[in-house]
């Protein structure tokens, strides 16, 4: 496998505090996501705390939030969703990628339309940054750090086999996360800055 943190520190160096729009789940949602996982783990596999679980929308490279007018940036994010509703994600058994361990989720259509709705939203900013939209919904277990090399994807997907049940959590979709990122080479962390509710109490 490769080294996560390795591959992303070539755009987003460590420390470096990027903007990111994401749907977050409640303490709740989250603990039921990962509790089927708690024993797949490797020295090489740095696991998501709960607390620190996150489905991205976007990361805006290279942006961070003294760069631009974020009242402004919150005010057009409000009026491009008040006619969005809030929607149930659904995540399913995790895939082992190259570079960690992954939930993915479903339905995709209404989570696409977050995606372009912030997107567009951070481009009228005037801001200068690299978009970096999320492709479909997901929630990393754990990503993969120093060492990885060492570390055989079929070691990780014998460990999920074993678990013998079916596996799927869900999130309430009803408000998105606006936050500055950074992390360490180690782990993902974040300090919110704003949460823009999806429907009409926006």
């Amino acid at each position: 496998m490769e080294n996560f943190f390795e591959r992303v520190t070539r755009f987003w160096p460590a420390g470096r505090r990027d903007l990111h729009w994401h749907l977050l789940p409640t303490p709740a949602e989250a603990a039921a996501l990962a509790a089927p996982y708690q024993d797949i783990t490797a020295p090489e596999l740095r696991t998501v705390p709960v607390d620190w679980m996150h489905c991205t929308l976007l990361h805006a490279i290279g942006l961070g939030r003294d760069a631009i007018d974020i009242a402004a940036l919150l005010r057009d994010v409000r009026r491009a969703t008040q006619t969005v509703e809030p929607f149930a994600l659904t995540f399913d058994r995790p895939s082992v990628g190259t570079v960690g361990v992954e939930v993915s989720g479903w339905p995709g259509k209404p989570f696409t339309a977050l995606v372009d709705i912030v997107t567009a939203a951070m481009d009228r900013t005037g801001g200068a940054f690299k978009a970096g939209p999320s492709r479909y919904p997901h929630n990393s277990l754990g990503y993969t750090s120093a060492g990885a090399e060492n570390l055989a994807a079929v070691t990780l997907k014998t460990a999920l086999a074993s678990i013998g049940e079916p596996l799927a959590g869900t999130v309430l979709a009803d408000r998105l996360h606006l936050v500055e990122q950074w992390h360490d080479g180690e782990h993902i962390t974040w300090t919110p800055i704003a949460e823009v509710p999806l429907g009409a109490a926006a």
